[in-house]
């Protein structure tokens, strides 16, 4: 970024400063309504973020380098524009507001960018199929996936991924086959459901490209707390991304992708003999529970969004 001190800035221009805006606002036309809205709303608080802020070209022509570089490295397994809009706060923001519900909805979360197509697997499956497996701590996660009244949902399919016992996914270690860590479940009757796996680990987001050399700048650090996504799909339900947090990590108050509710934290806590015997575990293991309820789609709500 430029040295370029406040003193050594031009002065604004004179004139009425919203005559440019109201020029370029009078350009953005079309038949899409919603759009417009959202083109209008962008340029609006972009030139106010440059009259606030008056950067100079050289900060401006640095800023479309950044996103240029971004874009290069973005590949088919990684979205590194993804991933900056997770580092910035957006993607929980836009995640927000795009997900409110009824109070006994389990709340959403950012997918991140690491979610790919999952093996279909049956109930109660090890998900781990590397070598995580045989040094990490095994655990097994259930629960079950009901509506917001607490009726249990038949035929929901759950997707599932996470990062292994190092904080690597399948996408990002070569010693990980294809679709490790990674299933589709679909419940029965009960609505209940439950896969083995490895406890995951915090990891660092990637920090090699464009957003890596932002959080440097920021003085930030790239740790995410130890997780499990989750994506929920059923009949009459609106469908469902979120994680489940390992209530043990030290990084829950200070997640990079500012994802983390305290409705979404459950503990992985030593697991039982009634219930080793209940999940075929051999050893010593860790149990984490964490129960899912679904809002009812709109035309199942009477054709309102709650």
């Amino acid at each position: 970024m430029s040295d370029t001190t406040e003193s050594a800035r031009p002065a604004p221009a004179a004139g009425p400063p919203d005559a440019l805006l109201r020029q370029v606002l009078s350009t953005v036309r079309g038949d899409d309504e919603r759009l417009r809205e959202l083109i209008g709303g962008l340029v609006t608080h972009l030139h106010a973020f440059v009259r606030e802020t008056r950067p100079c070209e050289e900060e401006w022509l640095s800023a479309l380098d950044f996103l240029v570089r971004t874009g290069r490295a973005c590949t088919d397994r990684r979205n590194e524009f993804i991933l900056l809009s997770d580092m910035l706060g957006l993607t929980s923001a836009v995640d927000d507001v795009s997900h409110t519900g009824p109070a006994g909805m389990t709340p959403s979360s950012v997918e991140g960018p690491f979610h790919s197509p999952a093996p279909a697997r049956p109930m109660g499956a090890w998900i781990a199929e590397g070598p995580e497996l045989g040094r990490g701590e095994q655990a097994v996660v259930h629960g079950r996936i009901t509506d917001c009244d607490g009726r249990p949902l038949a035929g929901a399919v759950l997707d599932v991924w996470q990062a292994n016992d190092t904080g690597l996914y399948d996408s990002q270690d070569d010693e990980q086959p294809d679709g490790n860590l990674r299933g589709l479940f679909t419940t029965g009757p009960d609505g209940a459901y439950w896969f083995r796996t490895v406890k995951p680990a915090s990891y660092p987001v990637p920090t090699d490209g464009p957003v890596g050399e932002l959080l440097r700048a920021l003085g930030r650090h790239p740790m995410r707390p130890a997780h499990v996504h989750l994506r929920v799909e059923a009949a009459g339900h609106r469908p469902l991304t979120t994680h489940v947090f390992a209530a043990e990590d030290p990084y829950l108050d200070s997640d990079a992708a500012f994802a983390v509710k305290d409705a979404l934290v459950a503990p992985f806590a030593p697991g039982g003999e009634d219930t080793a015997r209940r999940f075929g575990m051999d050893g010593p293991f860790l149990e984490a529970e964490f129960d899912i309820r679904l809002a009812a789609s709109a035309a199942e709500a009477g054709g309102t969004r709650a």
